[in-house]
């Protein structure tokens, strides 16, 4: 299934290739480093286009001769930064260009993208070969279930479209144990970060959840590939008499983006497609520009977003999950007081009653109020 941003104009042009890794320090930027160079040995035409060593002794030995296209110089509030150059690198026009931390937020003024991965898709667009970085916690589908493992807020996200494009995802794995001998002999961290980090994002309990997601997620990803190339043999017939389909309720409630991120990893896992429905009333409150942000969600997931009409809302759920055939339809809980659970039936005890009727499965989600204002910076790397 193609999401809205494919849909307007992304093609699979240059080849693209992701190393994704649970968390700093597992060796992504190195692997991708060590990839350039062979192919540089070999005779392609590699350049960096951006690395970020974070001033680790390893990371910096391994640029080794590669080229590096020098990075634009940006003056922001009294400061100046350092950006890729991506005008340069389209100018270059290397084979291939290596390309650091896929999730990163551009510094305003310094080009024409808010973020570096829509940098890549254009770079991929001019026929270049990328090879990138991420860490598993900066992919939206997983992003809150991350700030729930580790208690650090997430704020440097990629559409799992755009990670799913990529042509080979490969998993840098290491244990929670190695992870963290690194980090005591100060090879991710500085000395005065070391221990802060080490109690915090970085305790094992931490690191052995977030090599799960990614060993999950990679996982999810090898199955598509082997499913895709039997039905290229036309041997997968049999795979596909039943499919799963979903869809989530997005309400005027609170809460809803972490029911749609709930609802796109229940679809990844079983390989399904996602449709998001919100049901429009006389009485609906709701902001559109809420409304908006749900639906950029929505694509990011991978999802598609549909609006209908209807004072019943539960029946309004119903009758277009049962019109598209929905398999597993995913709600998120409501906040009806004692009273009013007397008084009047909610939604979800409605579209349960209808749902086994007609052999629908019901996830009710608990809901989470998406915190105010700019949640503080991710862990580095």
């Amino acid at each position: 299934m193609r999401s809205r941003g494919e849909d307007e104009g992304v093609k699979p042009t240059g080849r693209f290739r992701v190393y994704l890794g649970a968390a700093a320090g597992v060796g992504k930027t190195c692997a991708m480093l060590d990839e350039g160079w062979r192919r540089f040995q070999r005779g392609t035409d590699v350049v960096i286009g951006f690395v970020e060593t974070h001033k680790r002794l390893r990371t910096m030995e391994l640029i080794r001769d590669l080229p590096v296209v020098p990075r634009r110089q940006v003056e922001y509030r009294g400061s100046t930064w350092e950006e890729m150059d991506l005008d340069a690198v389209l100018a270059r026009r290397p084979e291939v260009a290596l390309i650091d931390e896929l999730a990163h937020t551009n510094v305003p003024g310094s080009g024409r993208h808010e973020k570096r991965w829509e940098d890549v898709l254009e770079i991929l667009d001019a026929g270049i070969a990328v090879i990138s970085t991420v860490n598993i916690q900066h992919i939206e589908s997983l992003a809150d279930a991350v700030e729930r493992i580790t208690g650090v807020s997430v704020r440097e996200r990629v559409p799992d479209w755009v990670v799913r494009k990529a042509d080979q995802i490969e998993l840098i794995d290491s244990s929670a144990e190695q992870l963290r001998r690194r980090m005591l002999h100060g090879n991710i961290y500085p000395e005065d970060k070391i221990q802060a980090a080490l109690n915090s994002f970085f305790r094992a309990e931490n690191l052995g959840a977030l090599r799960e997601l990614s060993l999950r997620f990679v996982a999810d990803e090898t199955e598509e590939e082997l499913l895709e190339y039997l039905r290229s043999k036309g041997a997968a017939g049999e795979l596909w008499e039943t499919t799963e389909r979903i869809m989530v309720a997005v309400t005027g409630a609170p809460g809803n983006a972490s029911v749609i991120r709930r609802a796109a990893r229940i679809a990844a896992r079983v390989k399904a497609p996602l449709v998001a429905i919100h049901v429009v009333t006389r009485d609906a409150e709701v902001e559109r520009g809420d409304l908006a942000e749900l639906e950029e969600l929505v694509a990011a997931v991978g999802g598609t977003w549909q609006t209908v009409e209807g004072d019943d809302v539960a029946k309004a759920i119903f009758a277009a999950a049962v019109d598209q055939q929905i398999t597993q339809l995913v709600l998120g809980t409501t906040r009806l007081t004692r009273w009013q659970s007397f008084t009047r039936k909610s939604v979800i005890q409605q579209l349960l009653r209808m749902a086994s009727e007609h052999d629908m499965d019901v996830h009710v989600i608990a809901r989470r109020d998406e915190p105010n204002g700019r949640p503080p910076a991710d862990e580095a790397g």
